[in-house]
């Protein structure tokens, strides 16, 4: 069977919509200001160091962009393809943005600046609390800028991911010139390459900041040989809350036939 011929099972986007709550937003609204804060104050503190170390601030800074487009790709495939939103801590906040953009994915062009970032800088803060706390004037200094910088950078770039998603599903005449431009130079994540991850079952091309890595993830099996592990530790069946479970057996990587799967073992 062609992944074109699964019966796809999806929740309603109605229904998805439906639990995004006031509180979470709200929740949102304070990680976004707790992210800026914390950013704009480390920035601050890296400043004085740059002018003696700008080939270093410059490597840790692209380090980090790069390392965004895998975080990125490792969050939005392993918020595809196990639990559900009704997952403790993480279903209704992180899982079900992604299940209600497979159904519907223009949903994320209607999200204001909250909606579309609240969750990134949610995940972001920690880090970046964590390198405003680093020290940056002991014998590591240039350790210790390196680390603070790319962190730093990634988590900024990791922030923007969402809204470089959004951009991509936007549009020429709704997105900015400048985005486009950005996009044709595969600099940003561009709307004909993101494509790619929204045919069905969507199993491919996780990476939404720039989407650099997708082909070379592709190409070693990454998100594959990964759900194997787990299935075959756990006995977790991926995606199945998102597609369904019929069709989520038929595409998995690793499954026993469902009538040989013991009884507990579906309910993941």
């Amino acid at each position: 069977m062609s992944n074109k011929d699964l019966k796809i099972e999806q929740h309603s986007a109605e229904e998805l919509r439906s639990l995004y709550t006031w509180k979470h937003r709200a929740f949102e609204l304070a990680s976004i200001v707790l992210f800026w804060v914390f950013v704009a104050a480390t920035a601050w503190k890296v400043v004085p160091y740059v002018a003696a170390s700008p080939w270093l601030t410059l490597a840790a800074f692209l380090t980090g962009f790069i390392v965004a487009d895998w975080v990125s790709g490792f969050v939005h495939w392993l918020a595809d393809t196990w639990g559900s939103t009704d997952t403790p801590l993480v279903g209704k906040a992180l899982i079900r943005p992604f299940r209600e953009h497979h159904v519907d994915q223009r949903a994320i062009t209607r999200h204001d600046y909250i909606e579309t970032n609240g969750n990134n800088c949610a995940i972001s803060v920690p880090w970046a609390i964590g390198c405003f706390l680093t020290p940056l004037d002991h014998g590591y200094h240039h350790l210790a800028l390196f680390w603070v910088v790319s962190i730093t950078s990634m988590i900024f770039w990791v922030m923007m991911t969402n809204q470089f998603h959004k951009w991509a599903h936007e549009t020429d005449k709704e997105r900015p010139l400048v985005v486009t431009w950005l996009q044709r130079l595969h600099l940003i994540l561009p709307p004909e390459h993101h494509q790619i991850h929204h045919t069905r079952p969507f199993l491919d091309y996780y990476c939404i900041t720039t989407g650099w890595l997708n082909w070379p993830l592709k190409k070693i099996g990454f998100y594959r040989g990964s759900e194997r592990f787990v299935t075959a530790t756990l006995g977790w069946i991926p995606r199945k809350d998102d597609i369904g479970l019929n069709a989520a057996l038929t595409v998995a990587p690793v499954v026993e036939p469902l009538e040989k799967r013991p009884e507990h073992q579906l309910g993941h």
